[in-house]
């Protein structure tokens, strides 16, 4: 069931208390960030909620969404990102947010990458991803969107 969940979730949905690292500060990878599903956790049932973070380099589009196997709801947004920092403008809102990210390889919770995100009000603070989690193509996000 995990692994429907999580199917559902980044197939039709995809398209991060962690320890704190030792006294060195972590490798950032910019790269990482885009073009990647990143949640929050793994679902634990199919009525756990999960958050998930994307940005595709193609349009450029990304989303936040909070769902379960059930139930969820979304925001698309276009961005433009210069280094560590994300401007995301919401077309359905009008409103514009700016948002800092880090990625970073982790080993927490069998996750292989970390991205804590700072500012703006969407979406959570920390964000998980596996290596396999890459996104290839925009119809993994336009599922994501008409679901």
């Amino acid at each position: 069931m995990k692994k429907l969940a999580l199917l559902s979730i980044v197939v039709a949905g995809a398209v991060v208390g962690v320890r704190h690292f030792r006294h060195a500060a972590p490798a950032h990878h910019a790269h990482l960030v885009q073009d990647r599903a990143w949640l929050d956790h793994m679902p634990t049932n199919d009525r756990d909620t999960v958050n998930v973070f994307a940005v595709l380099t193609q349009q450029p589009v990304g989303v936040f969404q909070a769902a379960s196997f059930w139930k969820g709801s979304y925001e698309a947004f276009r961005y433009e990102q210069k280094g560590d920092e994300i401007r995301m403008l919401f077309p359905q809102t009008g409103t514009r947010e700016a948002i800092t990210v880090t990625a970073y390889e982790c080993s927490d919770g069998g996750f292989d990458y970390c991205l804590d995100v700072k500012g703006g009000t969407h979406g959570v603070k920390r964000y998980y991803s596996r290596e396999e989690w890459v996104i290839d193509s925009p119809e993994q996000i336009r599922g994501l969107l008409a679901h």
